[in-house]
């Protein structure tokens, strides 16, 4: 008989491959769902990108194995990017290092760093793999309540010693999947500061830095005084620059982490396709007029649902970033058993807060990735269900 291992036993299914499984049916079966499960953006990627990838796809030099630090004009370019974008200068050589999109990158910066009986400190809620990735390591994760009383940032003075002492790893991202909060006060500083203090590396998942709204300007955790000895940034190009499938993101930050991320995945992967960096560099250096139009895109959904909503009578926060709506449900029912239930009753697919962690119960995650007028037909539905 055929068993899995005790890592694997222990995972509960992903919640994005159970919708993905679900919202397939249905379809199959000719019912129009319409999907605000999943951020997965619907918007095509950039031309400079597409153009890039085809002409180098083209050339035999790219078909060789790749190395895992990357080429030498990826690193720059990414270095040059954090240098205009965020004022942040980086060595290329020892601070920057490729990886195949954020989620593997969440999940073996968690093997590079975490010992068995390790813990990791992440934030609830929060994206799935920050737990899932500790679990596999066989360390354990202590989660950090995020709450609307203190503007969904962790209260890190609420983490005792007797905790911090066993931690080797910290997670947090803001913008803030699920919850689409923002930094807008000395955060990251007294992050930075937590985590030298208390040697705690730190990783912030910077996955939604240029999708902002209400002239707000997403900062990098590494801006920050003292962040570089704190821990590290990753930061994806797949929802900011609207290229979920391709697989590009990067890890940059303390030369000691990366370095062991990279020695890692020497052993795990073969690197990312030279015609992708070759891309990715083309995309990091093109005119930023292009993803501010596309966060302008989604401004203007996050208006329509939170519109909609609010006209109905629903309170609704307004977020000044990220791609997603952190609905709070009115009455008892929870989250699962409401998403089970407008999938069922109105054929529209959201994600339960409860997946994102305990402190996720009582809200679900809408994502604005459908045109206008499939998300105004979604929130009418949704609507009428609640």
């Amino acid at each position: 008989m055929i068993r899995p291992s005790q890592r694997i036993a222990q995972l509960p299914p992903y919640l994005f491959a159970e919708l993905e499984r679900k919202v397939s049916e249905r379809r199959k079966a000719g019912v129009d769902v319409i999907s605000l499960g999943i951020g997965d953006p619907d918007l095509p990627s950039p031309d400079i990108l597409v153009e890039e990838a085809r002409r180098r796809i083209g050339d035999p030099a790219t078909h060789q194995y790749p190395s895992n630090r990357g080429l030498e004009a990826f690193r720059q370019a990414v270095a040059d990017f954090y240098l205009r974008r965020f004022g942040v200068e980086l060595d290329p050589d020892r601070e920057v290092l490729p990886l195949l999109g954020g989620k593997e990158g969440v999940a073996h910066v968690c093997f590079a760093m975490l010992d068995p009986g390790e813990v990791c400190l992440a934030a609830d809620p929060g994206y799935p793999v920050y737990t899932s990735g500790t679990l596999l390591a066989g360390a354990t994760p202590h989660l950090m309540p995020l709450t609307a009383g203190n503007g969904f940032l962790p209260d890190l003075d609420d983490l005792g010693r007797d905790v911090t002492d066993r931690a080797n790893l910290l997670f947090c991202n803001y913008p803030n999947n699920p919850t689409g909060a923002v930094i807008e006060d000395d955060f990251f500083t007294r992050l930075a500061a937590f985590g030298v203090e208390r040697g705690v590396p730190v990783v912030h998942d910077n996955a939604y830095s240029e999708i902002t709204f209400d002239g707000y300007v997403a900062p990098s955790f590494l801006a920050t005084p003292g962040a570089r000895e704190a821990g590290i940034e990753i930061l994806s190009l797949s929802k900011a620059f609207s290229l979920p499938g391709w697989r590009i993101a990067f890890a940059v930050g303390n030369a000691a982490m990366v370095g062991n991320l990279l020695r890692l995945k020497t052993n795990v992967d073969s690197g990312m396709f030279t015609a992708l960096q070759h891309a990715a560099i083309a995309l990091l250096d093109s005119d930023p007029a292009e993803r501010q139009a596309l966060a302008a895109t989604y401004q203007a959904r996050r208006d329509l649902v939170c519109d909609a909503l609010a006209a109905a009578g629903l309170a609704v926060d307004r977020p000044r970033g990220g791609m997603y709506i952190w609905l709070r449900l009115p009455g008892d029912e929870g989250s699962m058993a409401f998403s089970e239930r407008v999938l069922d009753a109105c054929d529209v697919v959201v994600s339960p807060g409860v997946a994102y962690g305990p402190a996720g119960e009582g809200f679900v995650r809408l994502a604005l990735t459908q045109p206008e007028d499939r998300l105004a037909e979604a929130v009418e539905r949704l609507i009428g269900a609640l």
